[in-house]
């Protein structure tokens, strides 16, 4: 059907101001995305466009523009960045705007990060992988002493996946258990582990009317359908039996657990920084869509099961597809990397704000070297990409580091370790007698695993090279990043956010959700034939209160 068959429903009659037709006017309106608007026509059959405030009246056999009204086709309502995502969401979490901040390692995301997003109204994160047990610790000293702990706190922290170090996963939900953390990003998951289950599972009870609630919310990070299965199914019986056994969970808990999904929140990850296997969002998540509705309806869950959306989310637009896709929430990772509150140094922070769409690769990653599992990483102004892939080649071509040719290892020595490769391994050996003796039997009877150790050691500390901003090794900065932190420079470049001064963590996220308010009102009202100039859909930041 053209706009031209479009029947009015009645007259409107303006108000203080008149209607916008002309593209100029339209760009000026559309932006006021906080009041109702009418769709109206300049004529029966003229251009269509928008009008605010005013007078409609329904039809009911009047004649249209008798009065100087114009002919009314419908209106919207108002349109708030806060009502784009799942409205549980904001009510289950305790938050104004359905937006998360990634949980960047290493502190990365740090407590100042976490405690600006929850005193905006937003849910942050704390970066907890990697760090030591008692570094968590007093990050969430800090946190709670600013904004609360228990059910009223609207933040959370990290849970990573260690494969090779269970122990350390078990400590880490230990202490949130302990500290009442009731929000819990687990990250890089390949299975459920007793560890997440237990995080998940303990405090379920059921409230006066049968219903069964939550104390603990698990946030699953998510990019592959056969690891979401298993998230949004009941936890296995013999690991809540094991787990109850134990006297890790109560009997009530383990009954209780068998009855709802591990998880109810999921962050969909697509091209994201860091961990990630370079999904495409558009394809991604309509897919775990289907996957959940299969899995309540096998399941009978009763509670809702949210589907969040990160990777590639760097502009308006994207959060605005993103929304439109169906999903729950945002969650930023890349982008807030070059925030004021982020952790990385100032140089970090300063290559990131020249990083354009292509200037990303992927690298082996540190924590999962062996298994081959990369992350994806900033290129430009680095060498750390071409430099872990040469030792991940080295790792799968060779047996050990005896085994390395000489003038291999002599490059190495200069380049990746800037020093005698015996001195690394004896730093690598330090490390792992305090945090894991067992590394260290393992490695002296398998040359190939002390390999890997030394490996990891340049992996590992080029992150905290990039964090402390050491000078000297400017080349081998490990920063996390992916595509959307190139698409957020280009939408900055020109305006207030082009300067890390001002790339406030909050700034960022309010720009991004007011910008995706404004594009989703353009879509709206194409859809009801009003032409929308193209560049109304560019939404421009700007310093927001």
């Amino acid at each position: 059907m053209h706009t031209s068959d479009l029947s009015p429903v009645g007259t409107w009659s303006p108000g203080p101001s008149s209607a916008a037709f002309s593209s100029e006017s339209l760009i000026q309106a559309i932006p006021e995305v906080r009041r109702p608007v009418h769709v109206v026509r300049e004529s029966p059959h003229g251009r269509v466009g928008i009008g605010y405030d005013g007078v409609v009246t329904p039809l009911n056999g009047r004649p249209v523009g008798h009065d100087g009204s114009l002919p009314w086709m419908a209106t919207l309502p108002a349109l708030y960045p806060e009502w784009l995502g799942d409205r549980s969401f904001n009510e289950v979490h305790g938050v104004r705007f359905p937006y998360v901040t990634g949980a960047m390692a290493n502190g990365i995301a740090t407590t100042q990060l976490v405690i600006a997003m929850s005193k905006a109204g937003m849910l942050g994160f704390f970066g907890a992988a990697g760090l030591r047990i008692e570094r968590v610790s007093q990050a969430i000293d800090e946190i709670t002493a600013a904004v609360g702990d228990g059910d009223s706190a609207t933040w959370g922290s990290n849970l990573i996946h260690s494969p090779n170090e269970p122990a350390l996963e078990a400590a880490v939900v230990d202490l949130y258990l302990s500290r009442r953390v009731r929000r819990v990003s687990a990250a890089a998951f390949m299975n459920l582990t007793p560890s997440v289950v237990r995080y998940a599972a303990t405090g379920l009870y059921l409230d006066e009317q049968g219903q069964i609630q939550r104390r603990n919310h698990l946030f699953a990070k998510i990019s592959r359908p056969e690891v979401a299965a298993r998230f949004m199914s009941p936890a296995p019986d013999e690991m809540l039996d094991q787990l109850v056994a134990q006297g890790k969970l109560t009997a009530e808990e383990g009954q209780l657990a068998r009855r709802v999904a591990v998880a109810e929140d999921y962050t969909v990850e697509a091209d994201s920084g860091g961990h990630t296997d370079n999904q495409s969002l558009t394809a991604l998540f309509p897919t775990l869509c289907r996957l959940r509705d299969r899995k309540m309806a096998e399941h009978g869950f009763t509670r809702p099961i949210r589907l969040g959306a990160a990777g590639g989310l760097g502009t308006p637009e994207a959060v605005a597809a993103a929304f439109s896709l169906g999903a729950a929430y945002v969650l930023t990772g890349s982008v807030n990397q070059s925030s004021v509150e982020s952790g990385l140094s100032d140089e970090g922070k300063r290559l990131l704000t020249m990083a354009e769409l292509s200037d990303v690769v992927m690298a082996p990653a540190a924590d999962m070297f062996e298994l081959g599992v990369e992350v994806q990483v900033l290129k430009r102004g680095t060498m750390f990409g071409v430099r872990a892939s040469q030792l991940y080649e080295l790792y799968n071509t060779y047996d050990s580091l005896e085994s390395i040719p000489a003038d291999t290892m002599a490059r190495l020595e200069k380049s990746h370790f800037q020093g005698p490769v015996s001195d690394v391994w004896e730093q690598t050996r330090q490390f792992f007698a305090k945090v894991d003796p067992h590394e260290i039997e393992r490695a002296e009877r398998d040359p190939k695993h002390k390999m890997a150790l030394v490996f990891r050691w340049y992996l590992g500390k080029s992150s905290g090279w990039a964090i402390q901003g050491t000078a000297e090794r400017k080349l081998d900065y490990q920063i996390w990043c992916g595509p959307a932190m190139g698409a957020f420079n280009a939408w900055a470049e020109g305006t207030f956010l082009a300067q890390l001064e001002n790339r406030h963590a909050v700034q960022i996220a309010l720009n991004l959700m007011e910008g995706a308010a404004v594009i989703t009102r353009c879509q709206q009202l194409r859809s009801y034939g009003v032409p929308v100039p193209a560049s109304a859909f560019h939404f421009a930041p700007r310093p927001l209160a």
